[in-house]
Formats: C-alpha cells, sequence, structure tokens
C-alpha cells in the first residue's frame, strides 16, 4: 500500500483529491494538511511514501517544504501540483529534489499513476513543462542581486534593505540599478514583475 500526504489550502480541492486517491486499491492517503508548515511534522509523524503539495501554501509553499523533505526524509518522494506551469517554477521544482510535477487539471487516474510512479523512484514531469524548461535561460542575477530583489519586492525601502543586508543605500541602489539592466526591464517594479513571472524570486 503507499501511503500519502496530501498539502492542499483549499478544502474542496483537498477533499476531492483524497477522496480520489483512496478509491485506489494500492493507495491509502494517511495525512492531509492545508499549510506547508504542517508538512515535515505530519510526514514525521505519518511516515508517507509520496508527498503530494500543492506548490501555493500558505506558510511555507510547497517548493521550501519539498526541499525540506529531501534533506529531512530522503525516503519520501515529492508531487508537485499546480495550477500554473511557468518554467521557471519548474526549475526552481528540479532544484528542490522533486520526484514529479503535475498540472491539477491532469485527468485523474494520471494523478493516481504519477503517485504509483514517484513511489517507486521514477520522475513524472509534464514533457511540455520540462520542454520549457529546458529552453528557459537562467536566472542572469547573483545571489545577492536575488536577495535584495526579493527585500525589494516584500516593499521594503532601500534604507531597509540595506540595514538588513548590512549595506550602505548607495549599494543597494547600485544592485537594484544593475538588476533592473540585466533584466532589461522598465523600472524597479518591471524587475519585480519579470523576476517573479521567471520563478527567480
Amino acid at each position: 500500500m503507499i501511503r500519502v500526504l496530501l498539502a492542499e489550502d483549499m478544502h474542496m480541492v483537498r477533499g476531492a483529491l483524497v477522496a480520489l486517491l483512496n478509491l485506489e486499491p494500492d493507495i491509502e492517503v494517511v495525512a492531509e494538511v492545508a499549510s506547508g508548515d504542517e508538512i515535515l511534522p505530519q510526514a514525521r509523524a505519518r511516515q508517507p511514501h509520496v508527498a503530494v503539495i500543492d506548490i501555493d501554501l500558505p506558510g511555507k509553499d510547497g517548493l521550501t517544504a519539498a526541499a525540506e523533505l529531501y534533506q529531512h526524509l530522503p525516503d519520501c518522494r515529492t508531487l508537485i501540483l499546480t495550477s500554473l506551469g511557468r518554467p521557471g517554477t519548474v526549475r526552481r521544482a528540479l532544484d528542490a529534489k522533486v520526484s514529479g510535477f503535475m498540472l491539477k487539471d491532469a485527468p485523474s487516474d494520471k494523478l493516481a499513476n504519477a503517485v504509483r510512479s514517484v513511489s517507486v523512484g521514477h520522475r513524472v514531469i509534464d514533457s511540455d513543462l520540462a520542454l520549457s524548461a529546458w529552453d528557459t535561460d537562467e536566472c542572469p542575477l547573483t545571489p545577492r542581486e536575488v536577495e535584495v530583489l526579493r527585500l525589494a519586492a516584500r516593499g521594503r525601502t532601500v534604507a531597509d534593505v540595506a540595514a538588513e543586508l548590512f549595506l550602505s543605500p548607495g549599494t543597494v541602489r547600485n544592485y537594484l540599478a544593475t538588476i533592473v539592466t540585466k533584466l532589461n526591464a522598465r523600472n524597479r517594479v518591471d524587475a519585480i514583475r519579470i523576476a517573479t513571472d521567471s520563478a527567480w524570486l
């Protein structure tokens, strides 16, 4: 029997997915959670073989939780579900060592088969998404530039970013100007949009 943990914050969707998976003779949902913060504690308690995780969760996002599972419970495979198939997100999922990546609108039998496949160590990634991820450029920003832009995206002022990263305000402004240039953005807001759409933040 394949033991599954399901993480989905929308109650009706979670209920439907649990019901669908429990109809399968070889799959049992042993835990269901509504936030990313609950995934690791529940996985430790229930020891699932596969964690089916929505990418957009309150608390920790799905990819952060998947990376934590890989670090602390490497025998638990992860299958990420998303309604948005952005290439940058697929690349982040692969970097987080997830076992599978599927769109939420996939047929229900495809989900059950994906759970079976990842439980035995195979990777399951939608072929079109995999190809688009292959064609997508790597993030042109350095880790420090990503850090600066991530804080700016959260509404921090130049002074806030400078204080948090122990930089001078002038250095932060230089970073932001470089980021705008590298991303061919019109301004800082446009740079945040481009980086977010590419799942670089």
